[in-house]
């Protein structure tokens, strides 16, 4: 027994005693099977390989409590380590993020992808520190759209329409030169806002049309294509002070390698969304009047954004080339 005791006091001298795991709770508004989710649990494989077992990352299940701004009020004081939340929920309080929000603005899914990697979506990460959160990485939305009780084929058919807006966003305004009627509301309660008419519009992508049940509700969809904001992965600047520079590398590393990832997931997910969608009834309507929409909200893009530095930003956003 003594020889045992001896063995075990040695190798704790050698090598220390056994690390301590630590958990890294995530949150998203979204199922397990949404792009996103999946993406942040492949983030979560590569931490736990390269910590060694020491990092474990666990995704809350989504929930009605955890609309976008209550999630980001988490961050902010360390009661929630990460969460992936849509960029719009910041432009109240971060004037960069309006940038990426605005309407007509990137000509195509690669165009965002490339503005998104490069030095401006660089700039718009680093921006968000001074508000406590850590911006890790981008995961692009596609092209949200209009969807509701109606079709809608010009700015005028959106006269009067009780439209649903992520709370702060920067589209109520855009909204109610349409004559609409902005409704801030979060995303888990649009479909049963929706069927008792307390909205008649709202909008977002193929995938979350379909993931948050609105295609069950809405009659149609109408392909506005009319912004592309992208969703951003989130750490708390509170715990990430806690962290070890290693274990900082380790997340943030593997957030950056989950993005090549979560775009397939994506692409394949718009495409399977939209078949989904179709099958239960839902009429896609592409007869859009675009440059009908982008003549009345592109002069937004100056009146949006607050400093000439950020109207720059825009301007160089525009002459990105795209192959």
């Amino acid at each position: 027994m003594r020889v045992v005791k001896l063995v075990a006091i040695l190798v704790l001298l050698m090598f220390g005693p056994p690390a301590i795991a630590r958990d890294i709770i995530s949150s998203d508004i979204y199922p397990a099977s949404y792009p996103t989710v999946r993406a942040t649990a492949y983030m979560g494989d590569l931490i736990r390989q390269r910590s060694g077992g020491r990092l474990i990352l666990s995704n809350l299940g989504a929930g009605d409590q955890d609309t976008e701004n209550y999630t980001l009020a988490q961050l902010r004081n360390g009661t929630l380590d990460m969460a992936r939340i849509d960029l719009n929920t910041l432009n109240s309080t971060v004037p960069d993020t309006i940038v990426l929000t605005l309407p007509y603005l990137f000509r195509s899914t690669k165009h965002e992808r490339n503005i998104l990697d490069g030095p401006i979506g660089e700039e718009i990460l680093a921006s968000l520190e001074s508000t406590g959160v850590i911006g890790l990485c981008f995961y692009d939305g596609g092209a949200k759209s209009t969807y509701g009780t109606k079709p809608i084929r010009s700015p005028a058919d959106l006269s009067g329409v009780k439209y649903r807006t992520q709370p702060s966003s920067s589209w109520e305004g855009m909204l109610r030169a349409f004559g609409a009627q902005p409704v801030p509301m979060p995303q888990s309660r649009v479909a049963a806002a929706m069927r008792t008419g307390v909205v008649e519009a709202a909008d977002g992508s193929w995938s979350s049309f379909v993931a948050m049940q609105h295609h069950l509700v809405a009659k149609s969809f109408s392909l506005t294509e009319h912004a592309r904001p992208p969703s951003v992965l989130l750490f708390s600047r509170l715990v990430w002070e806690t962290l070890s520079p290693e274990d900082r590398t380790i997340v943030r590393t593997s957030a950056r390698e989950s993005v090549a990832f979560y775009r397939q997931l994506w692409d394949e997910s718009e495409a399977s969304a939209r078949r989904t969608a179709e099958a239960a009834g839902v009429l896609t309507v592409s007869d859009i009047d675009y440059e009908g929409f982008a003549a009345a909200l592109v002069p937004f893009h100056a009146a949006a954004v607050p400093t000439a530095r950020l109207a720059a930003m825009i301007e160089r956003i525009k002459a990105e080339a795209v192959p």
